[in-house]
C-alpha cells in the first residue's frame, strides 16, 4: 500500500481545538414552518442560519491512502463486524478474508465505532444498553459500558463529547466520552433518529430521523435543535460534502439521495439511486462518495463535482453499511439479509470475496483508516 508521511505536530495541531462550552436552556422557543419543492422547513422563530466560519478546503484532505494516525502505528488491520441477531461481533483478517475472532456482546448490536481518538472501538449493543469496548491491538473485548440505548454513537469533532444516539428514546445523549457521564439530554421529536454527520466547522450537526422522514440541526456547544427539513421517505446515513458546502442524506424509501444545505436546511437537489440507498461512503481520494442501495442489491457512484451517477455496480444481495479499506481499493459491505460480508474492489465495481458471518450484520467497521481523529459510526474521519 502506498504511503505518504505527514507531520505528526502539524497533525496535532490541527486537532488541538478548545473545548467547547455548553450551556442548558430547554427547546421551548417557538417555531415557524414554511413549505418548498416538496419539502418542509422548520427554523426556531426570530432566528437566522446558524454563523459559521466559511470553510475553504477539503473535509477529507486528512483521510487520503497513507495519512495514518501515530495513534494506530502497529495497529493490525481488521473488519469488526457486529451481527445484530446473533448478537455477536466477527473479526475478520482482511488479508486472508477469514473470520479469525468471534465473540458475544450486549443484545442487538447495531455497529463498531472508532473513539475519538482512535484507541478504542465501541459495539453499540442497542437493545442491551450497553457499549462494549475493543482493543483494536488484540481484537479482544473489554467490560461493557453501561449507555441507555445506543444505537449508534458519534463524537463531536473537537473530541469533548460523545452522542449516543437513543433511537427507540427519541434523544441524542452527549455525554463525557471518557467518563460516560450523561451532560445532557436532547430531545428529537420525529421518530428513528439514528445517524448524523457535522458541518465544516464542526457547530452543528444534522440527524436523520429513519422512520418519520425529517432532518434535526442541533447545535453542538448549546446542545438545542437549531432548525428541521421533511424531506419525506426514510432518511439513514448523512455524509458533508467535501468542499463542507451540504450534506448528502440516503433516502431507503425515495430511492435516492438528498442533497441538503445545512445552513438553510432545504434540499437543493435530489439524485436517483435505487431502491434502498441506505449507506454513505467517501472514496479514498475524496472525489466519490458510494451509496449502497440495500434493495436493489446495488452501489451507485456519486461524483461529488457534478452531483450525478457516474457508475452503477450490481451486486446482489442485501448491501448495507460498511467502510473503504485504508488503500481505497475495496469497498467492504454487510450483507444485512445474507449473512455474509461482500468486498468490492473500487476499480472494477466487482464482489471478489463473499464472507459468511453471523445473522444480520449490520454497521461493520473496517480498522484502521486514515484520519487524524473519528468522529463515529462505522467510521467517520476527518
Amino acid at each position: 500500500m502506498p504511503t505518504r508521511r505527514i507531520l505528526a505536530a502539524a497533525a496535532v495541531a490541527a486537532v488541538a481545538l478548545a473545548a467547547c462550552s455548553s450551556s442548558g436552556g430547554s427547546h421551548a422557543a417557538k417555531t415557524s414552518t414554511r413549505a418548498t419543492s416538496g419539502t418542509t422547513t422548520t427554523v426556531t422563530a426570530g432566528s437566522s442560519p446558524p454563523t459559521t466560519a466559511r470553510f475553504s478546503g477539503d473535509v477529507y484532505a486528512y483521510t487520503r491512502a497513507g495519512m495514518m494516525s501515530p495513534a494506530v502505528a502497529g495497529v493490525p488491520t481488521r473488519v469488526y463486524v457486529p451481527n445484530s441477531e446473533s448478537n455477536t461481533v466477527d473479526v475478520i483478517d482482511p488479508t486472508t478474508y477469514k473470520v479469525v475472532e468471534h465473540f458475544a456482546t450486549g443484545a442487538l448490536p447495531q455497529h463498531v465505532t472508532p473513539s475519538w481518538d482512535l484507541r478504542t472501538l465501541y459495539v453499540d449493543n442497542d437493545r442491551g444498553n450497553t457499549l462494549t469496548p475493543i482493543d483494536p491491538r488484540t481484537a479482544a473485548p473489554g467490560t461493557p459500558i453501561a449507555v441507555e440505548d445506543p444505537y449508534n454513537l458519534y463524537f463531536t469533532p473537537d473530541g469533548s463529547k460523545a452522542i449516543v444516539v437513543a433511537e427507540r428514546l427519541h434523544r441524542l445523549d452527549f455525554r463525557d466520552p471518557h467518563t460516560w457521564k450523561l451532560i445532557k439530554s436532547v430531545s428529537i421529536g420525529p421518530a428513528g433518529v439514528d445517524h448524523l454527520d457535522f458541518t465544516a466547522d464542526g457547530s452543528q450537526l444534522v440527524a436523520s430521523c429513519e422512520f418519520s422522514g425529517w432532518l434535526e440541526r442541533v447545535d453542538v456547544n448549546t446542545m438545542t435543535v437549531t432548525g428541521s427539513l421533511r424531506v419525506g421517505g426514510q432518511p439513514i446515513d448523512v455524509k458533508l460534502s467535501p468542499d463542507g458546502t451540504v450534506m448528502y442524506v440516503a433516502n431507503q424509501s425515495r430511492s435516492g439521495v438528498s442533497v441538503i444545505d445545512p445552513a438553510t436546511m432545504r434540499e437543493v437537489q435530489f439524485i436517483p439511486t435505487g431502491s434502498g440507498a441506505h449507506g454513505l461512503y467517501p472514496s479514498r481520494d475524496g472525489k466519490l462518495l458510494y451509496v449502497s442501495n440495500r434493495a436493489a442489491g446495488s452501489i451507485s457512484v456519486i461524483s461529488f463535482a457534478t452531483r450525478s451517477v457516474i457508475a452503477t455496480w450490481h451486486i446482489g444481495g442485501s448491501p448495507d453499511m460498511g467502510g473503504v479499506t485504508a488503500d481505497g481499493s475495496q469497498l467492504w459491505l454487510s450483507g444485512r439479509y445474507n449473512s455474509v460480508v461482500y468486498v468490492i474492489d473500487t476499480a472494477t465495481g466487482r464482489v471478489i470475496h463473499t464472507i459468511p458471518v453471523g445473522n444480520g450484520p449490520h454497521g461493520l467497521d473496517v480498522f484502521p483508516q486514515p484520519g487524524r481523529y473519528s468522529i463515529g459510526h462505522t467510521g467517520n474521519y476527518r
